[in-house]
């Protein structure tokens, strides 16, 4: 068995929501591998093949139905709640409610009653502080959420942050920054244009990014899980500084081999077609093209002090994002995602 560094403690269960997603994933077969007893909540519609064969006790159902949340939580020690709602313009506004607000409310109250219960890692993100005007920002930055999946993500979080102080559940808050490694989906198509020599941006493509590896990401929620510093505590988890949209096209293209050229769009037309194209779309329950929340990768600064975690937690991450995005750029090769 792999010695790891980060591990939670011996002949313990925890229960993981979202364990089918990317980060999800990484974190239930990281656990699984240290011998813990794993207890995961997916969608009924989720694939569980790249689970085959492993001991994990799976509940398939919706994360907000009290029977099956009585299920999950009994005899549990740890709970990495990171569960999420697709992002589409045809989910109803009660869905995020009910995943982001409900769920945590169902599984905490839940975890009260386990008398062995340790840790409620909560998985927030840093979405809910919108653009940071004066970057970096940290974890005492302004809240300003910019739609209902951000929105809903900050009341779930404040909820438990409070439920946590009042009832003396240990609970930890993670905002985890842009999420990359092996496997990724959501910057594939940056990885793709760069491929292909050409790469829109808006604006000028200095905005600044935030990342972390999803090795390091995991690590981080199971020392979260375990640091007695860590209880009642808020997290900024992200790589020790940001990166420019243009840095991080210039590290991809090196590797690649490729002059990537940019095509620059104003940020001001194209904001204003997305909106127009969300008024028209979601009431029909369409998938606009372009809307503002994609948009705003581009042309918004995430950029935050990080180093609360190796202040009070001892936490460095081991992978840097130059290395990072190389690895990912020839993980998409090696899976013939890029040709």
């Amino acid at each position: 068995m792999v010695d790891y560094k980060y591990k939670l403690s011996p002949n313990s269960s925890a229960l993981v929501t979202g364990a089918t997603g990317f980060t999800g994933s990484v974190l239930v077969k990281k656990l699984v591998k240290q011998g813990v007893e794993v207890v995961a909540i997916a969608r009924p519609t989720s694939n569980l093949k790249p689970f085959a064969g492993m001991p994990i006790k799976w509940l398939q159902g919706d994360v907000f139905d009290q029977n099956l949340i009585d299920e999950a939580v009994k005899g549990v020690n740890y709970i990495f709640h990171m569960v999420t709602p697709f992002r589409e313009a045809k989910s109803a506004d009660v869905g995020y409610y009910n995943v982001h607000v409900l769920s945590t409310q169902l599984l905490a109250k839940a975890a009260l009653k386990e008398a062995n219960f340790q840790r409620f890692v909560h998985v927030s993100t840093i979405g809910i502080h919108g653009h940071v005007e004066n970057p970096p920002g940290d974890e005492n930055s302004p809240m300003k959420p910019g739609d209902i999946y951000q929105e809903t993500k900050l009341e779930g979080e404040i909820w438990i942050k409070t439920f946590g102080e009042k009832e003396g559940l240990p609970v930890s808050i993670v905002r985890p920054t842009g999420i990359y490694g092996p496997g990724e989906k959501r910057l594939l198509k940056i990885f793709k244009w760069v491929a292909k020599g050409k790469v829109p941006i808006i604006g000028n493509g200095n905005n600044l990014l935030h990342f972390i590896h999803v090795d390091d990401l995991t690590d981080f929620f199971i020392l979260a899980a375990t640091h007695p510093q860590a209880v009642g505590e808020i997290f900024i988890c992200g790589s020790p500084e940001a990166m420019t949209f243009k840095n991080m096209v210039k590290i991809i293209s090196e590797y690649y081999g490729v002059s990537a050229k940019f095509l620059q769009f104003p940020a001001a037309p194209v904001f204003a077609l997305g909106d127009i194209l969300e008024f028209i779309c979601r009431p029909l329950r369409i998938e606009p093209p372009i809307y503002r929340r994609r948009l705003a990768f581009y042309t918004k600064d995430r950029s935050f002090n990080t180093t609360k975690m190796s202040n009070l937690l001892g936490f460095v991450p081991a992978h840097s994002d130059a290395e990072g995005l190389k690895e990912q750029a020839q993980w998409y090769l090696d899976n013939g995602w890029i040709s």
